[in-house]
């Protein structure tokens, strides 16, 4: 894959979004310079059914205009079923090696949290890797503790060659601090989803990466 794709990387579902509809969340984003998106349709409120996979197809379609990658979060059945450009998976959700013989060539993107589990992620020749939660986040209720960027800068150093975003509490305020660790780019989801300006605040999260 193109590292390029990791610079922005905006993760979403409806559940992120309170004061607006969220597929105008995510075509403003797309609008803005996001450079991949993750479907992600988690928590208590989350929409299910056929509204579900209705509403991951609305956000494919946009990601298609734009010529954006659309992966969808934990989910393979949608993933295949919607013709999706990837999945990511956490370690809890499924063994990396059932996924990628089900997934094929599709992009495969894997969280890791330490050097084991980043050890399963190459071996399974994961396309990308996320590692978080860098600061703490309150998107995921299920959200590890903030690990800083310790294991990110120790990670980008082992394996230049594979493609790191970083993930968890990332703002305009501290996305250089992770890029300067070595991060390929960076996914965030309330930066996004709650800015009042989200063309501002897409310039000055992407400003970052050429400083």
């Amino acid at each position: 894959m193109n590292c390029h794709d990791l610079r922005l990387y905006f993760i979403m579902g409806s559940t992120n979004v309170k004061k607006r509809h969220p597929l105008e969340v995510l075509e403003e984003a797309l609008q803005s310079g996001i450079t991949m998106f993750q479907f992600r349709e988690k928590g208590p409120d989350a929409i299910t059914g056929q509204a579900y996979e209705n509403f991951a197809r609305s956000c494919q379609n946009l990601c298609k205009q734009y010529h954006i990658p659309f992966i969808v979060n934990d989910d393979v059945e949608l993933a295949l079923k919607l013709d999706a450009d990837g999945i990511h998976i956490g370690q809890e959700d499924f063994p990396v090696a059932v996924i990628r013989e089900k997934i094929g060539n599709r992009l495969l993107g894997v969280s890791v949290h330490t050097k084991d589990e980043l050890q399963i992620a190459l071996q399974y020749e994961a396309d990308y890797v996320g590692i978080g939660p860098i600061f703490a986040t309150t998107s995921k209720r299920d959200a590890k503790q903030p690990s800083g960027t310790e294991f990110l800068q120790q990670a980008c150093t082992d394996y230049p060659e594979l493609p790191i975003v970083a993930i968890g509490g990332i703002d305009e305020f501290n996305a250089q601090k992770v890029l300067k660790a070595g991060a390929n780019g960076i996914a965030v989801i309330s930066a996004i989803c709650e800015s009042v300006n989200i063309k501002n605040t897409v310039k000055t999260l992407t400003s970052c990466q050429s400083r």
